[in-house]
């Protein structure tokens, strides 16, 4: 993350202390080990724990990970943040054992996203800790983050949580990127790191990803080794069968040249 969003948390004055970890979570030894590390005025003052659900890597926190992050955060007086762009993913994927309401009860803040669920523009900021709400709208127009048709965000989130159907549009893309996954695992490829949610990571022979790239748009995610490498593929709300089942006969019966 530190070389994407051109920095825009620094930008504002802000030290990011970023860490290494395995699976795209964090845990109470990791944040642990960043407040040892920084201990008086010469260094950065650790204050907020930024985490994903699902991860930039489609991993998910389950409860117990949240609660024991929950834990140690409250008593390191830390703020507990979690950026939810893709939240409902992460909610209504087959293995998460968390419920909106229980994410509320643990975190300072989170946010709903909705960019990435059907909507056309905005996210839902929830603060949950009253400490944190003073002077929230100050800080809006400071920033430049109030619009001035900003009800038009919230209509759209009015909509999305009538009749379920936020989560049902979170599931879909889940459903998608689970026959994703299911097909490309039965034509013999391994993934970087198991997701469950609607974000994967192949791992494919370079001459293939060259070849689905003269007909398909995709990030190449990591180099493995000097003949394969890492993509990333994202289903949507919007993403359609034919459309997956098209790429998985293309990657089935490209051959090499």
């Amino acid at each position: 993350m530190l070389k994407r969003e051109t920095r825009a948390i620094e930008a504002t004055g802000h030290k990011i202390i970023s860490i290494e970890v395995s699976d795209g979570k964090l845990n109470p030894d990791h944040i642990k080990a960043a407040v040892d590390g920084h201990t008086d005025e010469h260094m950065v003052k650790p204050k907020l724990v930024y985490i994903s659900n699902p991860t930039e890597i489609g991993s998910i926190y389950k409860k117990t990970e949240m609660e024991e992050l929950s834990k140690f955060c409250r008593s390191n007086n830390l703020i507990l943040y979690v950026d939810g762009a893709r939240l409902g993913s992460a909610l209504c994927s087959e293995e998460n054992d968390m419920k909106l309401s229980e994410l509320g009860a643990l975190v300072d803040a989170f946010y709903i996203g909705g960019t990435k669920n059907g909507a056309l523009i905005g996210e839902a900021l929830i603060i949950c800790t009253d400490s944190l709400k003073d002077d929230f709208r100050f800080h809006l127009k400071q920033k430049g983050a109030l619009l001035a048709k900003g009800r038009l965000l919230g209509i759209q989130f009015l909509e999305l949580f009538r009749d379920d159907l936020y989560f049902e549009l979170a599931r879909h893309a889940n459903r998608m990127a689970d026959l994703l996954r299911t097909e490309i695992s039965q034509a013999g490829y391994p993934f970087l790191i198991h997701s469950p949610t609607n974000q994967i990571f192949p791992i494919l022979p370079n001459w293939l990803i060259a070849k689905l790239q003269e007909k398909y748009h995709f990030y190449v995610w990591t180099k493995i080794d000097d003949a394969n490498s890492a993509i990333r593929l994202v289903t949507s709300w919007a993403t359609k069968e034919e459309a997956v089942l098209r790429l998985v006969d293309d990657l089935k019966t490209t051959n090499e040249s």
